[in-house]
């Protein structure tokens, strides 16, 4: 995995890593203020662990409150991403490095996931640039 650059200061967690299979359950607020959990689906698992970044797009603008990850053969569940109103809490680091500026500026924008000089600190310059990984300048680009 590439290097994190996290100007923002959000709190990281490292628990997906280590592990290469188990499932996911998310917690969720309904329109009306009430929580839900739902499991993910079995088929569902397997994308999650190659592609976190799927993780935070599956739900509505502010639905998503927490994502918990049951490692297999475990009967407990790890906290991955969790956020209390605009404040995100904590995030996986497999999840942070896979976030596009798109996700974020789509879904997340009135987070502290959201920054401009994040954006900066890691040359972002399109909404498929990664947000929390150096992406390649543009001079290094064109040589290839």
């Amino acid at each position: 995995m590439k290097e994190i650059i996290n100007v923002t200061g959000i709190h990281t967690v490292d628990y997906l890593k280590d592990y290469t299979a188990g499932k996911f359950r998310f917690i969720t607020k309904t329109r009306s203020g009430f929580f839900t959990i739902s499991d993910a689906r079995h088929w569902d698992n397997p994308r999650y662990m190659e592609n976190p970044e799927g993780l935070l797009t599956g739900y509505k603008k502010g639905a998503l409150q927490t994502v918990e990850f049951c490692p297999e053969g475990g009967d407990y569940y790890l906290t991955v991403f969790a956020r209390v109103g605009k404040k995100i809490k904590l995030i996986d680091e497999a999840i942070l490095a896979s976030l596009t500026v798109g996700t974020i500026n789509s879904l997340w924008y009135n987070t502290e996931l959201y920054s401009q000089y994040q954006y900066k600190a890691v040359n972002s310059k399109t909404w498929a640039s990664m947000a929390y990984v150096m992406n390649e300048p543009e001079s290094q680009l064109e040589a290839a």
